[in-house]
């Protein structure tokens, strides 16, 4: 954190934007040489030269009303984290992990800050959140060009579809971003004792940092699986999706019947098929070998 701390806002802004440029290979000696030996100045390299992407991420928040010295500090933060917990055998570039860790930073305290009884935790909610508006007025632009008039129960089927969260969540985040706030220590009636809003909420979110890591991994996963899959000619690849990327995997017996070919003859161009796609993932990919 003495990386953020020993700089004011508006000179980690300059000194941003006077940052190197670093080529790979420089970024992955400094990754290593701070997970490995713990070298701040490493770190405080590695930050520096990222402030310029934390900042530019930043400023994209502005709109909810959050001072832009906060959102550049939050930022600071999750590239902070995503430094501390960065991988360099992973095989991917910092900055792409990094940006996961930032956006979910600035999310967290743009939720915080809004107003915790109007917006919630979880993450379709978090979602809505960030979206339901912009989703809103493209679907009522577009059906306006179509000379249609959506109903609220026909916009929130279509946002609820659009964003991929469950129609309740989009009723209910609708509620919250166009009420009043309230006491959270205001009681759920007039009695005395009775019992305050607060004690109401449980947050049954997932962390963020398992948000993230989650959605960084299942994004490097599968540029590796396409990777590999792009040295397989198209039967090769129609052959491992259909066995190993469907909910359910069909069996040789079928695929022979659909490719003319006997059972034997389809297991043998499987087989092939995942030699061609280790070979493509020589040097790491432990996680897509497993896969194979």
């Amino acid at each position: 954190m003495a990386v953020l701390d020993s700089q004011s806002d508006l000179s980690l802004s300059r000194v941003a934007m006077k940052a190197e440029l670093l080529d790979a290979e420089t970024e992955l000696a400094l990754a290593y040489a701070w997970r490995d030996q713990r070298d701040e100045a490493a770190l405080h390299r590695l930050i520096t030269a990222y402030m310029r992407l934390a900042i530019s991420m930043a400023a994209k928040f502005k709109r909810y009303g959050a001072p832009m010295n906060d959102l550049i500090q939050e930022a600071g933060l999750g590239l902070m984290k995503a430094a501390d917990k960065f991988d360099p055998d992973r095989g991917v570039r910092f900055s792409t992990y990094a940006v996961w860790w930032i956006k979910a930073s600035i999310q967290d305290y743009v939720m915080r800050n809004w107003s915790m009884v109007r917006t919630g935790s979880t993450s379709s909610q978090k979602s809505l959140f960030f979206n339901m508006r912009r989703v809103q007025a493209r679907l009522e632009r577009e059906a306006a060009s179509r000379g249609e008039y959506l109903d609220r129960d026909q916009l929130h089927q279509m946002i609820s579809t659009e964003v991929g969260v469950p129609l309740g969540d989009v009723v209910m985040m609708e509620g919250r971003l166009s009420g009043n706030d309230f006491s959270l220590n205001a009681t759920q009636s007039s009695e005395d004792e009775g019992r305050e809003w607060i004690d109401t909420i449980e947050d049954d979110s997932t962390p963020s940092s398992a948000m993230v890591e989650h959605a960084h991994d299942t994004e490097c996963l599968r540029s590796w699986l396409v990777e590999a899959m792009s040295n397989l000619n198209e039967r090769e690849r129609f052959i491992v999706r259909e066995r190993k990327l469907r909910e359910e995997a069909r069996t040789l017996e079928s695929l022979g019947n659909e490719l003319g070919l006997s059972k034997e003859r389809v297991r043998q161009l499987e087989a092939a098929a995942y030699v061609k796609m280790r070979k493509s993932l020589e040097g790491g990919r432990k996680e897509v070998q497993a896969f194979l």
